[in-house]
């Protein structure tokens, strides 16, 4: 095996590429055997180390010390070899050289300079590194809580929908409330279909965009808990204040009355449909505050955003464009008073702020009597699924794993700026 002191850029590209540590290549374009050797802790505090791993370069410098530890081993086992030949070299030099003296001297070769057999006896202390817990662990098992929670809460608010559909009045007897937004703008019957594409675009971009990430199972616990617990306090709105409709034009189902067999059926149709009016699902009314789609608009907006490169703005400024247009449809298609946009808006920003930030800190994730936030009522939940990340979750990609048959046995990461 070639030393490593004299591995070349090339072989440290590759060994790199063997650990699977593919985000390194390209900080290390410049670096060979005898600079990696030479690499710290330092080195991973200041720009371009810094930006690569979050982690402060613990997994690389670990697999940089086994290295070490066998050079180490490796230039030892030389340098015994080698001593061994030139004190046996030596002590047949001076026999030939010495005479008299030689033939005395060839009869002393039991001690070679305090070496037994050619070796010394001192034992060599090699020090190991301790196997050491990731900062970002996958844990499938959370991931899969949380989407039963958000599938739960979900469901929850479609029979709610269900259940608040009966008790809306008709528009003769209760008619529109006044809404400044319906006073400036006249409706448009083909807006709520703009925001409904719209909607389905978000959401199939970060569809896409979680399936490329490499702690994808940390990101989707988290956008589960946030959506169902969102779509939980909708549940709780919709059901203690009753708006009616926002405008004449509504075509409500007719009432049921009580029989629950056929409402059991329209929110099996409804959750079919994804609850949407394009699909032909949603026919209900009384879910105004507050409003779904907008959740959806801003919350898959915010996601794309937080876990996509900043060098990628063009790609943030669409994906604002497209949620911007789809909430201001909303209003124009007079489907939901301004109150219900508003307020969706609000708890949408604010929980998902709320929830990085305790996230991102770890003296937030800790009960405590001047950690305002802990109080939250979902904090135990928080804490189940966050206790074991440590620090902010990197921005990183990779092939999925379905896809990696197809890239011939190649699997390339692409290193993302965390600034």
């Amino acid at each position: 095996m070639k030393k490593v002191a004299l591995w070349s850029v090339a072989e440290v590209s590759r060994w790199l590429n063997e650990e699977g540590m593919q985000e390194y290549s390209e900080p290390f374009r410049n670096v060979d055997g005898h600079a990696l050797l030479q690499l710290s802790q330092t080195d991973f505090q200041r720009p371009p180390l810094s930006l690569v791993s979050s982690d402060g370069g613990q997994q690389l410098l670990e697999r940089v010390e086994t290295l070490r530890i066998e050079h180490h081993i490796e230039a030892h086992k030389n340098g015994h070899a080698n001593g061994h030949a030139v004190r046996e070299t030596d002590s047949l030099t001076s026999s030939v050289a010495g005479g008299d003296g030689g033939a005395s001297g060839a009869g002393k070769t039991g001690k070679r300079n305090g070496m037994v057999n050619g070796f010394h006896k001192d034992l060599v202390q090699i020090p190991m590194p301790e196997p050491t817990r990731t900062q970002f662990p996958a844990e499938w098992g959370k991931t899969a809580v949380a989407l039963f929670y958000a599938i739960c809460c979900f469901v929850s608010t479609t029979i709610m929908i269900s259940v608040v559909h009966e008790r809306v009045p008709s528009k003769e007897e209760s008619p529109p409330l006044p809404d400044k937004f319906f006073d400036f703008f006249d409706r448009v019957e083909w807006a709520f279909s703009i925001c409904e594409v719209n909607g389905i675009i978000l959401v199939c971009l970060w569809l896409l965009q979680w399936t490329l990430l490499k702690y994808k199972s940390i990101v989707g616990r988290r956008f589960f808990f946030i959506v169902g617990t969102l779509y939980l306090y909708r549940c709780i709105t919709m059901y203690v204040t009753t708006l009616p409709v926002p405008g004449m034009h509504f075509k409500c189902s007719p009432k049921l009355f009580g029989d629950w067999e056929a409402q059991m059926r329209r929110v099996m149709k409804m959750i079919a449909g994804g609850g949407l009016t394009i699909t032909g699902s949603h026919s209900m009314c009384g879910d105004y505050l507050y409003s779904g789609h907008t959740v959806m608009l801003t919350l898959t907006y915010l996601f794309i955003k937080e876990y996509s490169p900043k060098r990628f703005w063009w790609y943030h400024w669409a994906c604002w464009l497209l949620c911007a247009v789809g909430i201001f449809c909303i209003l124009l298609a007079h489907d939901h008073y301004t109150i219900d946009v508003v307020v969706a808006y609000f708890i949408t920003t604010r929980l998902f702020w709320w929830y990085h930030t305790m996230a991102n800190q770890q003296v937030l994730k800790e009960p405590s009597p001047s950690n305002f936030f802990s109080r939250a009522w979902w904090h135990r939940f928080f804490y189940y699924l966050e206790e074991n990340i440590q620090g902010i979750v990197p921005r990183n990609y990779q092939v999925p794993y379905l896809w990696r048959p197809w890239q011939w046995g190649h699997v390339k990461y692409t290193r993302i700026d965390s600034e």
